[in-house]
């Protein structure tokens, strides 16, 4: 059972306002995997949390993609978040949509995403990655 595995089967009968943002997310994600999926969306997952629950929830639900070997497509203006977790960013334009650039994040010791954001060339994607956006400060 998904609950057990990730270690939330005693909040197996609790109400969602009283989970923590980051439990509640981490059950979605596997009320999500409980059936099966072969892709899985997030949207903005971590939007609503504070930073240090962002983290730590970033690093839970890698683990837990990668664990049950899942593919996942997560939409994110949080440019650290994406090269920290993805494989692959790909950059959108403004309305109307279109793809400005697609990056293959080749990180040396890609790990989780608390120490991706410790790899040298990740500083490197940042950058790119902020120049390709439209952005006008």
């Amino acid at each position: 059972m998904l609950l057990k595995k990730y270690g939330l089967y005693e909040f197996k009968d609790s109400y969602p306002n009283n989970l923590s943002g980051g439990m509640r997310q981490r059950v979605a994600l596997i009320r999500t995997l409980a059936i099966n999926p072969d892709l899985i969306l997030l949207d903005e997952p971590y939007s609503a949390l504070d930073y240090q629950t962002r983290l730590a929830l970033s690093n839970d639900m890698y683990q837990i993609i990668k664990n049950e070997r899942k593919t996942a497509i997560m939409i994110t203006h949080n440019i650290s978040e994406a090269v920290s977790m993805a494989d692959r960013v790909i950059v959108l334009s403004k309305r109307p949509c279109t793809i400005k650039k697609i990056y293959e994040i080749k990180l040396d010791k890609k790990s989780n995403p608390i120490e991706n954001r410790k790899d040298k060339n990740f500083n490197y994607y940042y950058d790119m990655i902020w120049r390709d956006l439209d952005v006008h400060l």
